[in-house]
């Protein structure tokens, strides 16, 4: 089975900035999405932002909007979340996942939904 695997995550400062960076495990099938989702303690888990397999369409949380970017390496399909202007509230931990392409439906819209197929285990963000 497809492993999602995050890295890059940490504490910092708030105002810095930090990136984390998710890979699969293994090969996944051409034009797979993917984006981040992230949880806080007592909070329900919210999509953060998705990318399209082409990198074409661009999904992100109001919240984040102009601090946070999603990004893709297509020859890894690995995905990467530069985060800029960090808030206490941006702490939580922050989920990768993935969505393979099924005919008639938007791939990063339906991911950045919550329809995902694959999961990572999570990173902790911690901004102070």
């Amino acid at each position: 089975h497809v492993q999602l695997v995050e890295s890059g995550g940490g504490s910092v400062q708030a105002g810095g900035s930090l990136k984390v960076s998710c890979a699969p495990s293994a090969v996944v099938p051409k034009n797979t999405c993917m984006g981040w989702f992230r949880q806080a303690p007592g909070k329900e888990r919210e999509g953060v932002a998705a990318i399209s397999g082409s990198g074409s369409a661009l999904h992100y949380a109001d919240s984040v909007k102009g601090r946070f970017t999603i990004s893709q390496d297509m020859a890894k399909n690995t995905v990467h979340l530069e985060m800029n202007s960090l808030k206490p509230e941006d702490t939580a931990t922050y989920y990768c996942a993935a969505r393979r392409q099924q005919l008639g439906v938007a791939c990063s819209s339906a991911l950045f939904q919550g329809y995902a197929d694959y999961w990572g285990q999570g990173t902790q963000v911690t901004v102070s």
